[in-house]
């Protein structure tokens, strides 16, 4: 049987998602568990490959298996198994079909960012610190040239290899409680780094370091050196992915 995992997990000590030759990772931790739990050689298909240092609370990942085990009762199995700062929070049996990267979805992720004279040590892991005042407003009102389907390539960090860099932003919120800011994007794919350059165009809109018409430059000339910095991994989050049941899209992306 098929058995899609949703997994969350805190990224600081890990090298991103993927499974890396000399560092440790969150897929390498994972598959490791559920072979010590199955007694056979698992192999992990995972949805999005996140950054060393980012987080997640709802990653996708798929793997075959034998066991008999009902599918339902292997998250609490693993959990076992595995270390506090990576959980399954939820298993299933799905159709042998089911590709988490090829299926058509929606993937939410979240940006959140400190905006303080002085950083809370207890954020310091899960937001990025900005100390300069931020004019919200300002980054809400460019928010919206994101949305729509686009040309993405000035939002792409080189060494991305994908078929197209065309993606489509359903919906960008940015949502500010006191000191705390969040980001939150929700769209059809992501190219490597693309929520990262967003909110870090974002952050220079606000510091009033660019203009908001910027964004539209870098959309329509697809050039790097149009758009913002990359913002550091800490403060992204993938929060969920969303299947579209009885549809296939061929997608290669994070």
């Amino acid at each position: 049987m098929r058995v899609k995992l949703t997994v969350a997990y805190d990224g600081t000590n890990y090298h991103g998602w993927q499974i890396q030759n000399n560092a440790l990772s969150v897929e390498e931790v994972l598959t490791k568990a559920l072979r010590e739990l199955l007694g056979e050689e698992t192999e992990l298909t995972g949805a999005s490959r996140t950054d060393a240092g980012v987080h997640a609370l709802g990653n996708v990942a798929v793997f075959d298996t034998n066991t008999r085990i009902p599918a339902e009762k292997i998250a609490i199995a693993v959990n076992q198994r595995l270390p506090e700062d990576i959980r399954v929070m939820r298993s299933e049996e799905v159709p042998q079909s089911f590709h988490p990267r090829y299926c058509a979805s929606r993937k939410t992720y979240e940006y959140r960012i400190t905006n303080a004279e002085i950083q809370q040590p207890v954020k310091r892991l899960y937001s990025h610190f900005v100390y300069i005042p931020l004019n919200v407003e300002r980054m809400k009102e460019t928010a919206k040239y994101f949305c729509g389907e686009h040309d993405f390539a000035g939002f792409c960090s080189a060494g991305s290899q994908v078929r197209t860099t065309v993606r489509t932003i359903y919906d960008l919120q940015i949502v500010q409680e006191d000191e705390d800011i969040c980001i939150r994007i929700t769209g059809n794919g992501f190219l490597y780094n693309m929520v990262r350059i967003i909110a870090g165009t974002l952050i220079e809109i606000g510091m009033g370091r660019r203009e908001p018409e910027t964004v539209c430059q870098a959309l329509r000339q697809a050039d790097r050196s149009q758009a913002g910095p990359t913002a550091p991994a800490r403060g992204l989050r993938l929060i969920q992915i969303e299947y579209e049941e009885n549809r296939q899209e061929y997608r290669d992306d994070n």
